[in-house]
């Protein structure tokens, strides 16, 4: 079954909470970004960090396993060979929906979720510019 690019953004905005897989505690970096965003729209984000670290203010966990409720959607910004490592954590807990950022895309990655049932968006749009990030 094939869904539309804004029907699989539109689900994967309507729910809560998300998570950042690949959160950083850079501001220049797009880890740091997409956090931003999430809290510029006002929405419930847990930073994946594997330090743990507070970042941004965001409850931070070192991995989705430790997210202590259940995520509705993931935004991944990892390189590929990390995200395929995502997808499958992501597939044990039963997430449904996975948004892959620019760059952290792999076809093993895509498939392994597609697979699974998840609703994966890959090779579109970034949420910066669907929920309208400002740098500030």
């Amino acid at each position: 079954m094939s869904r539309s690019i804004d029907a699989q953004i539109d689900a994967f905005l309507a729910g809560t909470p998300h998570a950042v897989v690949g959160a950083s505690q850079d501001r220049a970096k797009y880890g740091n970004k997409v956090l931003r965003c999430f809290q510029q729209a006002s929405r419930a984000v847990f930073a994946i960090n594997p330090r743990g670290e507070m970042i941004e203010g965001a409850p931070t966990v070192a991995t989705l396993s430790s997210v202590p409720e259940p995520i509705h959607g993931v935004s991944v910004i990892t390189p590929p060979h990390i995200t395929e490592r995502v997808i499958a954590e992501a597939i044990e807990l039963s997430i449904q929906h996975i948004w892959l950022q620019p760059g952290a895309e792999s076809d093993a990655a895509i498939h392994m979720a597609e697979e699974a049932g998840m609703s994966v968006i890959a090779r579109g749009p970034c949420i910066l510019v669907v929920l309208g990030f400002r740098n500030s």
